[in-house]
């Protein structure tokens, strides 16, 4: 059996190792930092992590835990990174394979071989010294939450601000930010921590907001919320029920979101990631945190909004989301509005040997389900499953991308949104079609 290489030990990556280790698969791990994790290892000297210093999960334990290696029950219901870091060194300890991934490694082009295979070409970043080495397949594990995105098109002034100027992904603590006026650009999960954050040490902490979303708590009824996902309401209603039935239990325990000064959500619950805070609302009904509105310009040390208002501002951060990037593969690889078209998310149909895992945006958490897509690829590289013709394989992807646009939106951010259940059952029903598929299909 050929050897099969993967891209970065962090989350899905790891899923990765685990399954084709288990099955005495070959293959070789490339990781450009010093230790397993990516996003989740704080200070990782691999350049890419987005890690702050407060950094908790979103999803519980029960949650996010790799179904081969549930978290010890003495965890908390929800983890920093630290615990979460660790609790990954321990999966790699505990199925052996730390061996195999190689430290300090990043891969700087990946292309298909002549007639088969794929050709990889690392660099050691300690020395320098770059190798090519061919696998019969490649999977892409490098995360989605690494290369920055600042606003487009650029806000007019922004070169010329006399302000400090930094992305999400530079951030770290708020000490720097004592005393200074601090805007905090976006309104996800990123722009929640760090706003809250920056209002204890700030003088003053603003947020603008372009758009309005879904905000719940850790907790409702008294147990982590994505629990609700795992109970007969997340698993036997019907879309427009659960919408119904989250909806309520989150008037009554918050109220609406506009109360606090918010705009109103421009979509329905459940129609993207909802942002999971329990200390945004308390700031904003507080004034801790000032909500405005976009940004029209930037003019010396003032930001001046789409509603007439001007704001001094010291430190501009931007929580505006990140690029999808695969640095190592040809541009012509992936289409020209950076949609990324894959077969159930995974495979793309006219790269034989080239899997995706991990490349999701779910309702949910990650690490479960790279672990269900690696277990089909690895059936797939078995040879104990096949895969459907180009025009099955085709058809698949431009309905699913027909039907997150309508859901989601047109964006290509929203072209990789999968809810966690159904995108599981997906998964395994694919795998036992696959498993039964004639090999000539």
């Amino acid at each position: 059996m050929d050897r099969a290489c993967i891209i970065g030990a962090g989350s899905s990556g790891l899923a990765s190792c685990q399954v084709l280790h288990a099955r005495g698969m070959p293959f070789d791990c490339f990781e450009a930092g010093s230790g397993v994790g990516g996003n989740w290892r704080y200070g990782n000297d691999n350049g890419m992590s987005s890690a702050y210093r407060s950094l908790q999960a979103k999803s519980s334990r029960r949650g996010m835990q790799y179904a081969s290696f549930p978290m010890p029950d003495d965890y908390p219901d929800y983890l920093n990174h630290g615990l979460i870091a660790k609790y990954q060194d321990d999966f790699v300890d505990h199925f052996g394979f730390r061996g195999k991934i190689q430290f300090r490694t990043e891969v700087i082009k990946a292309s298909p071989g002549p007639g088969s295979g794929w050709h990889v070409t690392v660099r050691q970043r300690d020395t320098g010294a770059v190798r090519t080495e061919r696998y019969g397949a490649v999977l892409v594990a490098n995360g989605h939450h690494w290369d920055p995105q600042y606003p487009e098109p650029v806000v007019p002034g922004t070169a010329t601000f006399a302000g400090e100027q930094l992305h999400s992904h530079d951030y770290r603590a708020p000490e720097p930010f004592a005393g200074k006026h601090v805007l905090v650009v976006g309104i996800g999960n990123s722009a929640s921590d760090v706003a809250a954050e920056c209002s204890q040490v700030a003088a003053r902490t603003m947020l603008s907001v372009r758009r309005g979303v879904h905000i719940v708590p850790r907790y409702l009824l008294g147990r982590p919320t994505d629990h609700l996902t795992f109970s007969r309401l997340g698993t036997r209603l019907p879309l427009p029920l659960q919408r119904m039935s989250v909806a309520l239990m989150l008037r009554i325990a918050r109220g609406q979101v506009a109360r606090y000064g918010l705009p109103r959500p421009d979509h329905q619950l459940l129609c993207g990631p909802p942002i999971v805070t329990d200390s945004l609302l308390s700031k904003l009904e507080r004034g801790d945190i000032v909500v405005k509105p976009r940004i029209r310009r930037f003019d010396g040390h003032d930001v001046r909004f789409t509603d007439g208002s001007t704001e001094h501002t010291d430190v501009v951060i931007y929580c505006t989301g990140y690029k999808v990037s695969f640095p190592f593969l040809d541009k012509d690889l992936i289409g020209a509005d950076h949609v990324v078209r894959l077969y159930r998310r995974v495979i793309p149909p006219s790269l034989p040997g080239l899997y995706y895992i991990g490349l999701v945006q779910p309702i949910g958490a990650i690490m479960p389900i790279a672990e269900a897509q690696s277990q089909w690829v690895a059936d797939l590289l078995q040879g104990r499953a096949t895969m459907p013709s180009q025009a099955q394989m085709h058809r698949e992807i431009t309905g699913y991308l027909k039907a997150a646009a309508r859901r989601y939106g047109p964006s290509a951010k929203h072209a990789i949104q999968v809810d966690f259940l159904a995108y599981l059952r997906e998964i395994r029903r694919e795998r036992s079609r696959a498993l039964a598929r004639p090999a000539a299909a």
